[in-house]
């Protein structure tokens, strides 16, 4: 038997990189996954390859009504979440100046925000199961959250923020619900194609060309702190690929 065996896992941002292969991994160590993200035939296609009950929501973290109908189909459908992995972000990078003002707002609604609220919409189902089980909340962080640079301000406000967020949820929801923050480098992974600055999207896509540590690495590293013994929190962990400054 699996050593998820029956839990029930929630990804946000499950249609690509670390969310879909997050999804892959936990549903091939036998966790039921849910599929939260806003592309519907994409989940929908990953849901019916995956089997094993996975099921496929649309819904969009910054839209807190629709994570409240997937959290109630989570309940009615699957008994409710053990795990909460918040994956849903963006990198819109530039500089920092008034075009850009829809970007910042929209990382700071997808970012940071996002990941509050489909926590506050999915923590009951999490403490319900945890005295049983235990429960996981996974955020998915940045390198970013540690160091800002030129051009990478506003992104890496919302992972500061997320850092911070966690390590006060962490201290609030101890033993019971675990809280791990996730704190990849360069990922190869769809993240650059959504900047909208040309001349920025140009220059990362570039880097994350090269990029050599995959979505499929950083899920290994999930599933492997969410089987650790009950006893054992491991509440951060920072990746990078080994070349990377």
């Amino acid at each position: 038997m699996s050593h998820h065996e029956g839990g029930v896992a929630v990804v946000t941002g499950a249609s690509s990189g670390i969310g879909e292969a997050t999804a892959r991994t936990l549903a091939g160590n036998g966790y039921r996954v849910v599929l939260l993200a806003r592309r519907a035939d994409r989940i929908a296609a990953l849901a019916d390859e995956l089997g094993n009950g996975a099921l496929a929501i649309t819904a969009d973290v910054t839209e807190r009504d629709s994570l409240v109908t997937a959290a109630q189909r989570v309940r009615d459908e699957l008994g409710g979440a053990d795990v909460l992995v918040n994956n849903a972000g963006i990198m819109l990078l530039g500089p920092f100046d008034t075009d850009q003002r829809d970007d910042y707002r929209q990382m700071v609604e997808v970012n940071l925000l996002g990941a509050i609220t489909a926590t506050e919409v999915f923590l009951d189902q999490l403490k319900d199961g945890a005295a049983e089980r235990g429960g996981d909340i996974i955020n998915i962080s940045s390198v970013a959250g540690r160091t800002a640079r030129a051009g990478n301000g506003v992104y890496a406000a919302t992972k500061w923020g997320l850092n911070g967020w966690s390590e006060a949820l962490r201290q609030e929801l101890l033993p019971d619900i675990r809280v791990t923050l996730i704190e990849p480098g360069v990922v190869a992974t769809e993240l650059p194609n959504h900047i909208t600055y040309d001349e920025t999207r140009e220059g990362v896509q570039q880097l994350y060309d090269q990029a050599e540590v995959t979505a499929g690495d950083v899920a290994e590293v999930i599933d492997f702190v969410l089987a650790r013994p009950r006893h054992l929190a491991i509440n951060e962990v920072l990746l990078r690929p080994a070349g990377q400054a």
